[in-house]
């Protein structure tokens, strides 16, 4: 008999790690490139397929693709 877990079921619809958005900044070569975080850091990340001044999406410190251009709005709870 097969045992079916729902917390197993859910956890494999989230994606592993943490995905955050940055700009990109420069292109530093040797498939690298420099983005900046929306809370002003400055990262290195593995991949050179987003042009400089592009928003894309970073997970375990690669490019994955291009986030759209979004309005961001904080609000107080």
């Amino acid at each position: 008999m097969e045992t079916i877990n729902i917390w197993q079921q859910f956890t494999a619809l989230i994606p592993e790690g943490l995905r955050v958005v940055a700009t990109i900044t420069a292109n530093n070569g040797y498939g690298k490139n420099q983005a900046e975080l929306r809370v002003g850091t400055t990262i290195i990340v593995k991949g050179e397929s987003i042009p400089i001044g592009q928003e894309t999406f970073i997970q375990h410190n690669e490019i994955k693709v291009t986030a759209p251009t979004l309005a961001q709005f904080e609000a107080n709870v």
